[in-house]
């Protein structure tokens, strides 16, 4: 859904929309979008800037950071926006930025389009880390075996050469 800022003028547009995972391209390969994403917000128009909030829920597989299974997801969360023209925007490149001014983009077509604004704002939410289980092992590096289902020997003999004059004392 593209919002045309000249429509809204000084009012609000509330929206209530459900984007396919196709829509929205996240490029990460460890992150699958399981069905439509839930957006419900509004988006308000003042003099200067237009202002964006509302929540985002989908599901997704992410994949554990250590054994790379997938991790069924689900992901609820609140965000805000704002938008200013280029003439409203500073265009001080060596001045200290405000909290504020973090959730703040240009929009020079005067178009904003709510795909873009799901995209920047899931991948804004995602987890760092990933895991399928606390006590995940993970894989090897050196087999690649899943060290939750099997256990490998590689890497039992390697020792760091810095530390090897500690490996004779008792």
């Amino acid at each position: 859904m593209i919002i045309e800022l000249d429509r809204l003028e000084k009012g609000n547009e509330k929206f209530d929309l459900l984007i396919k995972p196709e829509d929205v391209d996240l490029e990460r390969e460890d992150v699958e979008i399981k069905g439509d994403i839930s957006l419900r917000g509004e988006a308000e128009r003042h003099i200067a800037q237009t202002d964006i909030k509302g929540v985002i829920a989908f599901a997704a597989d992410v994949e554990c950071t250590r054994c790379l299974k997938p991790v069924p997801s689900s992901f609820l969360f609140d965000f805000e926006v704002s938008y200013v023209t280029p003439e409203n925007f500073s265009g001080e490149r060596e001045k200290e930025l405000l909290e504020s001014e973090l959730a703040t983009d240009v929009s020079e077509s005067g178009r904003i389009d709510l795909n873009d604004v799901v995209r920047e704002q899931i991948l804004l939410d995602l987890p760092e880390q990933t895991l399928c289980k606390d006590e995940c092992k993970g894989i090897c590096p050196e087999c690649g075996v899943d060290r939750n289902i099997e256990d490998c020997n590689c890497g039992d003999d390697d020792i760091d050469p810095r530390w090897s004059a500690l490996k004779d004392l008792k």
